[in-house]
């Protein structure tokens, strides 16, 4: 019984293994950190190796299957492709050229203006492009306009008289009716007796001079005139219908410009 060991000496032992001799007789080699050999050791870094291999063919196959969803980095499906600086932007809906938003259709001053640059092409047509419409303009609501006047007896110069009388609100002179519709003198003269003849004017001598007339609207003349202006305002509204408030507005602005210029070079004129 003397070869059992004191009580305690195993315990003393425990946590420290007394390292063994080598096969080959050498001495055992120093401990490792820890208390662990070299193969143990060696044995935990193969083991650390094949994880390490395990877990880069998991990562892989992970960004595999993430790149066949689609990521933003391959530009898989569902994926949108990278912007790169420079690059043109991805094609869309086809959108107009401003050009073709702001082309106007072609009208009759158009033609004309073409084809005065085809047999001029070093001719400055831009004039015509705004005198040319307000003329065409012109023509085209007088022409309108006079319908009505014709079914009535009247001309457009007679009717520019009667409602001269009639805005007026008093008598004017020959004189004073020439200059209110831009005629001659000559012309009112003429047309002041066609109109007194029709009872629609009267004209009366003034008390001082005989010389000068002065004329005014029969009852007759003034019914006539309040039932042919509400027409051609009406007409006049349902062509301006098509622009838009302010382009009304610019345009009235604009033409109003440009009317006070002829009228001073016309005075200017005169003088």
């Amino acid at each position: 019984m003397a070869a059992l060991a004191a009580p305690g000496a195993g315990h003393a032992h425990r946590g420290r293994r007394t390292p063994y001799a080598r096969r080959d007789g050498t001495p055992p080699g120093p401990a490792r950190p820890g208390g662990e050999h070299g193969e143990h050791h060696g044995g935990r870094t193969a083991m650390t190796a094949r994880d390490g291999r395990r877990a880069s063919a998991t990562a892989g196959r992970a960004e595999e299957t993430v790149d066949a969803q689609g990521s933003p980095a391959t530009g898989g499906p569902g994926s949108s492709a990278p912007e790169v600086p420079g690059s043109p932007a991805p094609e869309g809906p086809s959108s107009p050229a401003p050009e073709e938003r702001h082309a106007r259709p072609d009208d009759t001053v158009a033609t004309v203006v073409r084809q005065w640059r085809a047999v001029h092409p070093d001719l400055d047509t831009a004039p015509m492009e705004i005198i040319g419409r307000i003329n065409r303009c012109a023509a085209l609501l007088q022409q309108a306009e006079d319908a009505p006047l014709r079914r009535a007896g009247l001309s457009r110069p007679e009717f520019d008289l009667l409602g001269a009388l009639r805005r007026t609100g008093h008598e004017l002179t020959p004189g004073e009716l020439a200059r209110e519709t831009f005629s001659s003198g000559a012309a009112v003269t003429k047309r002041l007796k066609q109109l007194t003849e029709r009872g629609l004017v009267e004209r009366r001598g003034d008390t001082r001079d005989r010389r000068v007339a002065h004329v005014r609207l029969t009852d007759a003349g003034r019914d006539l005139v309040d039932g042919l202006l509400p027409e051609q305002l009406a007409h006049e509204r349902s062509v301006l219908a098509g622009l838009a408030p302010h382009g009304r507005d610019e345009l009235a602005a604009l033409l109003s410009e440009l009317l006070g210029r002829l009228e001073g070079r016309a005075g200017a004129l005169r003088l």
